[in-house]
């Protein structure tokens, strides 16, 4: 449906609707954001529907996870709705068609009159070995630089093997420095995983610094299963994969705190993590994020959660001034 808006003509109906509030506008990564709010890497997978998630509402669409080569993830079902929680747990394993294939899509995106901001998450191939991701990092960037407004390497799925152990920052340095230069003017953020501890994250904190990062995006989804309310049965049957949402609220906003106490105001710092209603976001901002991300929510709130967001985001501001 979401792909669709642009095809029947809805979209300029549409975003009379969901238009955001001008207000709500940011600068960040030299770019103009009509929100602050914007949808996580995972749900447009390849970017078949940035124009539709622009037009309801959304500041920006982070596409992705896309690798260099065409992959089809893991077995279903890899996909698992833990209601109690507000929460998923999902083990995708990044499918999508591949990185040139995403290149000459995105291309055509960049060229609409309107459109979201685009953001870019690339990832390491399944089957290419993890002393081979550098120039495998390398292909995905060469051909989607180009056409994103920002680039992000994701180091941080617990649904590819070996992928999380590029946060370590002998592996991390290199990878980042070799990207950093392909992706030329294109900025540059790097996605971490809430499991890392304090001292990992300040460390990644200082690196992104070191070499000149536009940003660094906290969290992906987690490997714990603490605190959930959900029947131990279920969550078993689930089985391995990313848990979002809900649970996942109090460590990514204690990251993003951490985060921002380490890097310099003007770093671009994207909070994604157990985000649902307008004060969550705003609580995000108020914490030091550039910007917010949210995916979960989405299966639970529907088509129209962007607009909620930002109708609240912009009542919650209007009552700041009035009181």
């Amino acid at each position: 449906m979401i792909r669709a808006l642009p095809a029947l003509g809805l979209g300029g109906l549409v975003r009379r609707f969901t238009a955001p509030d001008p207000s709500l506008a940011v600068e960040a990564l030299g770019l103009r954001f009509a929100s602050p709010f914007g949808v996580a890497a995972g749900f447009d997978k390849d970017g078949e529907a940035v124009i539709g998630l622009g037009d309801l509402g959304f500041g920006h669409v982070e596409v992705g996870t896309i690798t260099a080569l065409a992959q089809p993830g893991n077995d279903r079902p890899r996909l698992f709705r833990l209601i109690p929680d507000r929460a998923v747990i999902n083990r995708m394993g990044f499918n999508n068609h591949g990185a040139g294939d995403a290149a000459n899509r995105l291309l055509r995106v960049r060229r609409a009159r309107q459109r979201p901001v685009l953001g870019v998450n690339i990832g390491k191939s399944r089957v290419v070995a993890v002393e081979d991701a550098t120039q495998d990092y390398l292909t995905s960037a060469r051909a989607l630089a180009p056409v994103a407004d920002y680039l992000v390497v994701n180091v941080s799925s617990p649904n590819t093997p070996g992928l999380r152990g590029l946060q370590e920052l002998e592996l991390l340095a290199p990878l980042l420095t070799a990207v950093k230069e392909v992706a030329g003017s294109t900025p540059l953020l790097v996605k971490i995983a809430p499991d890392l501890t304090d001292e990992q994250v300040e460390k990644i904190a200082g690196l992104a610094v070191e070499l000149g990062l536009a940003g660094i995006i906290a969290t992906n989804t987690t490997i714990s299963r603490d605190g959930l309310t959900t029947d131990p049965a279920v969550v078993e049957a689930a089985g391995a994969g990313g848990l979002s949402g809900a649970p996942l609220a109090a460590r990514s906003l204690e990251v993003l705190r951490l985060i921002r106490a380490h890097v310099p105001a003007e770093l671009c710092v994207i909070s994604v993590g157990g985000v649902e209603t307008a004060e969550d976001v705003q609580r995000r901002l108020d914490a030091g994020a550039t910007l917010v991300q949210g995916y979960t929510a989405f299966l639970y709130r529907g088509p129209l959660w962007a607009r909620q967001i930002n109708t609240g985001l912009l009542r919650l501001r209007r009552s700041l001034v009035e009181a």
